[in-house]
């Protein structure tokens, strides 16, 4: 055996002349069983005029029954991890003689593990002030807020309108919606609905362009000038409920205002915990991949890629888009991703040596739950999730999540963990007041 480089390696193996004959024997005595030559009977053509009418097929079988065969036989004797299918080249079949061929594969790499206990990284406690509190409130009693209408007037900064919006030009496909309530002047409406609705009167009808932004979310608008035509059905005032103990009652399990927010303060709390968490432990990992240099399988970095590319894909078709109307440089996207895939490719090599060297791994109960809360999203019954999950492969996969998900928490159980640099004035993100450094 020869290492071409990394983690491609090459073997030349020969096949003995016994083996080749027995072989051929058996692929010409199954071909004679089924062929059909004029004026011989179905299995009872001669073996010469079968070994010389099928020579390339017979030939092929062999190659194809033997080369597979006595490959993985040296593959395991060597100890080899073989990733990939092999490149088989120089095969050389003739009769009386050996069968030989090369072999160029790929082999799963064999690395040390370094320190990973103790690994440092930036990671500060989230903190939750009152001010943070009071925004999920006013933004829960924002969803309760009714709407009354009031008396026919012209429309102000501060109304909501209702109107009647249809697109008359600009736009392949029509735009309509009946009933569309918008604020007047709010930053949330877009600028040209306001100054074109303001002023305007319940019946009113008034026809106006809206340039859209290049960047839209709605792809379909996104850069177009569209002409509509609306009609204001009615002016609303937004009516907000107190705040107090019984708003709470009206949520749910809760008996005090004061109550509500205590569950407000620790649900906010874990959900920044998790993102601090998240981003800890993906600083962690790039630690441990820069520390650990080792060659990896083009073959699995290949794989890597097209989970990325895809993914991208489902991003774009998501967002509305049709991939192959984008006339995208496949090539160059694949070559865009080679550097992350490689890096994601060792990080799952790294969490999984720690996994095993740690013993960790998922329990049946685990993937139950997992399972358990597929099925109530998919609304289906457990069996029927599970029976397709596992007709599709995907029970190993939801472990082999899991077990990741456990090493990452272990690795960030036993980090060496500091707090991060305070953000100068000039540094913090004035739209955010909470957001947390984690380095």
């Amino acid at each position: 055996m020869a290492v071409i480089e990394g983690c491609k390696h090459s073997l030349e193996l020969s096949i003995p002349v016994a083996e080749v004959e027995k072989e051929t024997e058996r692929v010409v005595a199954q071909i004679q069983s089924k062929v059909r030559l004029p004026g011989f009977r179905p299995g009872k053509a001669p073996l010469s005029l079968v070994k010389t009418r099928f020579a390339s097929d017979i030939r092929q079988d062999v190659i194809e029954a033997l080369v597979p065969k006595f490959f993985r036989a040296a593959a395991e004797k060597d100890n080899l991890q073989v990733v990939g299918r092999p490149d088989i080249t120089d095969v050389h079949f003739h009769a009386g003689e050996p069968l030989t061929f090369k072999a160029q594969f790929e082999v799963a790499p064999n690395f040390d593990l370094g320190d990973y206990r103790g690994v440092t990284i930036t990671y500060s406690e989230p903190e939750i002030a009152d001010a943070d509190i009071d925004e999920r409130l006013e933004q829960i009693r924002d969803q309760k807020a009714e709407y009354a209408n009031e008396e026919p007037r012209p429309l102000v900064d501060g109304d909501y309108a209702v109107v009647s919006l249809e697109s008359i030009a600009g736009v392949a496909e029509k735009v309509s919606q009946d009933e569309l309530m918008l604020k007047i002047g709010d930053e949330h409406t877009m600028q040209a609905f306001s100054d074109n609705l303001r002023g305007a009167s319940p019946d009113d009808v008034r026809e106006f362009d809206i340039t859209y932004p290049a960047d839209y979310e709605r792809k379909t608008l996104a850069g177009r000038t569209v002409k509509f035509r609306a009609v204001v059905k009615a002016v609303r005032r937004k009516e907000l409920p107190e705040l107090n103990d019984e708003f709470a009652k009206d949520l749910g399990d809760y008996q005090t205002l004061e109550e509500l927010k205590e569950v407000i303060r620790k649900g906010i709390m874990q959900e920044r915990e998790q993102r601090a968490q998240d981003a800890a432990k993906h600083q962690l990992l790039d630690k441990l991949v820069d520390e650990h240099d080792f060659p990896l399988p083009e073959t699995y970095v290949e794989r890597q890629i097209e989970i990325n590319v895809e993914n991208q894909l489902r991003g774009l078709v998501a967002q509305g888009l049709d991939p192959k109307q984008l006339q995208l440089d496949w090539q160059k996207v694949r070559e865009s991703q080679k550097g992350r895939a490689a890096r994601d490719v060792k990080a799952s090599l790294i969490l999984d040596k720690i996994s095993e060297r740690e013993a960790i791994g998922a329990t049946q109960e685990e993937v139950d739950r997992e399972v358990q809360k597929i099925a109530r999203q998919q609304r289906e019954a457990v069996a029927v999730t599970r029976a397709k999950l596992q007709k599709e492969g995907a029970l190993a996969r939801i472990a082999g999540h899991i077990r990741t998900e456990k090493t990452l928490s272990f690795l960030f159980e036993h980090a060496r963990k500091e707090a991060a640099p305070a953000p100068q004035p000039d540094e913090a993100d004035p739209a955010d007041p909470t957001t947390l450094v984690t380095g």
